[in-house]
Order: structure tokens, then C-alpha cells, then sequence
């Protein structure tokens, strides 16, 4: 098959299957890209979710756009993308069209409540599985545990924090460069 349909329909796939939004999608992506198409190594999935947090829009189309990138290009991104947008675009204006009808019923309400506690899980599995392959030292948990603090009792911005994280992880690494040199 060729590369770039091999993306988009691999990413289509994924779009297709994986609700509650970007998040949720992690641990689908990490089992597609990495273990079965062998598109990225684990740790090259863990700086494309990291990098995908930084830029705007939901982390799992900017996945989508790393990868299609690393595999084919420009042309290779544009298509990785439109796969992981062209499932979810449809099933989404068919809701919308349907939603309005169908909104007060109870079976949907309750089908709704459902799908948040399975989106929460997702959720769950995705972090605990960052958690064991982010979180490697002493170090790595004094960013996680000063990040927690400050993102559950202040108003600033998860984009310093996610900067602010990138440039402590910089220093440390060069500080600890030079200390193991001596």
C-alpha cells in the first residue's frame, strides 16, 4: 500500500474508533504507531505527545501530524491529519443533526453518562502509562509534583508550565552533564 495511504487510512481508523478527545486517544495511538506499525519508538511517541501538548490544537491530530511528517513529508502530515479528522468530521455533523431531536431523552442522557465514565478511564490508562515511562527520578517528580501544586492552585497558564518544565529539564541535563564529567 502506498505511504500516504497507509496514513490516512491508518489514522482514519484511529478517529473512527477513539472518543472523548485527544487524551483519551493516547493509548490507541501508542499501540497503533509504535508496537504495530513501527512508525516511532516509545520515546519518540512520548516527545510527539510532549510537543503536541506545546502547540495549539488537540494532541492526538498533532500526533497525527508528527508522524505523517516523520513518514512522508509535508504531503505525508497533510494526510495523516485529514485521516484522524475525516471520521470523526462526519460522525460529528451527523450528531449535530441528530443531537437537537434527542437531547432531552433519558436513554441519551444516560448513554452520555456512560461514555464520560469510559472517557475517564481512557484518561486514566493514558496518564498512568506517561506516569511509568515520564516520571524516572527524583528529579522528574519534583517537576511533576511543583506542576500539580501550582496547576491546582493558581490560574497560570499550562503553557508556561509546559515551558517552564522544557527549560528545567534542559538545565538539569546540562548541570548533570557537567557534574558527571568531573
Amino acid at each position: 500500500m502506498n505511504k500516504k495511504l497507509e496514513l490516512f487510512v491508518t489514522f482514519a481508523k484511529i478517529g473512527a474508533v477513539c472518543f472523548g478527545g485527544g487524551y483519551a486517544m493516547l493509548p490507541l495511538l501508542e499501540r497503533e504507531i509504535v508496537n504495530n506499525k513501527k512508525w516511532a519508538t516509545q520515546e519518540e511517541i512520548l516527545d510527539y505527545y510532549a510537543i503536541g501538548q506545546c502547540t495549539p490544537g488537540v494532541i492526538a491530530i498533532n500526533v497525527s501530524t508528527f508522524v505523517g511528517h516523520s513518514q512522508a513529508g509535508v504531503l505525508g502530515a497533510v494526510v495523516a491529519t485529514a485521516g484522524m479528522v475525516f471520521v470523526p468530521t462526519i460522525i460529528i455533523l451527523l450528531i449535530a443533526s441528530l443531537l437537537t431531536n434527542f437531547a432531552d431523552n433519558i436513554y441519551v442522557q444516560r448513554a452520555f453518562s456512560g461514555i464520560q465514565v469510559c472517557v475517564c478511564v481512557l484518561i486514566l490508562d493514558a496518564v498512568s502509562k506517561l506516569w511509568s515511562k515520564s516520571i524516572k527520578n527524583r528529579f522528574g517528580l519534583t517537576i511533576f509534583a511543583v506542576v500539580l501544586i501550582l496547576a491546582l492552585f493558581t490560574d497560570i497558564s499550562t503553557g508556561f508550565f509546559v515551558v517552564a518544565a522544557g527549560i528545567a529539564g534542559f538545565l538539569f541535563g546540562k548541570f548533570s552533564k557537567k557534574e558527571a564529567e568531573k
